[in-house]
Order: C-alpha cells, then sequence, then structure tokens
C-alpha cells in the first residue's frame, strides 16, 4: 500500500491510502473516471501497521483498493455498505465534522 498524509491546518489531517497495484492507474465504471496518482496517494510504500496508526490520528481518510478499505472496515472506522464500488475496486471517504 503507499500512504500520504496531508497537512490541512484546522481542519484536521487528511490521510490517503491505496493499495499498490493501483498507484499511478485510472479506473473507471460507468461514466465515472477516477485517478489514482502519487500527487494525492504518495509514493512511499506503507505497512499494513503504518496504516493503521495513521489512520488511528486521521481527522479524514480517503481510502481505494481492497487492503486498504478492509483495514478500515477491520477497525470500525468504515462499515461495507458504507463504501462504493469503482469498477471491482473499493473506495471509502470518512470525514470528522
Amino acid at each position: 500500500m503507499f500512504l500520504k498524509v496531508h497537512c490541512s491546518p484546522g481542519t484536521g489531517d487528511i490521510v490517503a491510502v491505496c493499495d499498490r497495484e493501483l498507484l499511478n492507474t485510472t479506473i473507471c465504471h460507468g461514466g465515472l473516471s477516477v485517478q489514482i496518482t502519487e500527487s494525492f496517494y504518495g509514493n512511499c510504500p506503507a505497512s499494513e501497521e503504518n496504516v493503521r496508526a495513521a489512520l488511528k490520528k486521521a481527522g479524514n481518510i480517503n481510502l481505494m483498493g481492497k487492503r486498504s478499505v478492509s483495514i478500515a472496515i477491520d477497525m470500525g472506522l468504515v462499515t461495507k455498505s458504507g463504501c462504493i464500488m469503482i469498477g471491482d475496486i473499493p473506495h471509502a471517504q470518512v470525514y470528522s465534522l
């Protein structure tokens, strides 16, 4: 997986995580097209332990991919029904208000 923390003073950090094989790809479903880029998800590999630690501290979360989303589900941060599918790729966003 790849992990990047976007620092956003006053609104909480945004933790972006994607599965390794999705980085620098575009996924499509119907009329929707999503680019999974290094500029948003980073280019530093992260272990499951690193991802869990970052998600625990996150103000907002953006997840793309089966492994990434399953970690958040396992942690109770999101439910399976709270995710959307873009083709066969799960995607979840969590916002703290």
